[in-house]
């Protein structure tokens, strides 16, 4: 699995998770029980990976979304 964002945007995460949804790419949003347990403040950034054969596709979509300002740069 490879990292697609990191983030601390509910809201993000949410789109992307219902972009990813309607495709075939496997994919798990990491830490989330990590920034459950800081409440409210936000400050710890939740991940979104995908299948490591799948990271050129996903981050397509996200292009193609408008999102490919959150991509992690490499």
């Amino acid at each position: 699995m490879e990292e697609l964002i990191r983030t601390t945007d509910p809201v993000v995460i949410s789109h992307i998770e219902a972009l990813l949804g309607d495709t075939d790419i496997l994919y798990f949003v990491a830490d989330t029980n990590m920034s459950i347990l800081d409440g409210s403040l936000g400050f710890l950034p939740r991940r979104i990976m995908v299948a490591s054969d799948r990271l050129n596709d996903a981050c397509e979509l996200m292009k193609e979304a408008g999102l490919e300002h959150y991509l992690k740069e490499t």
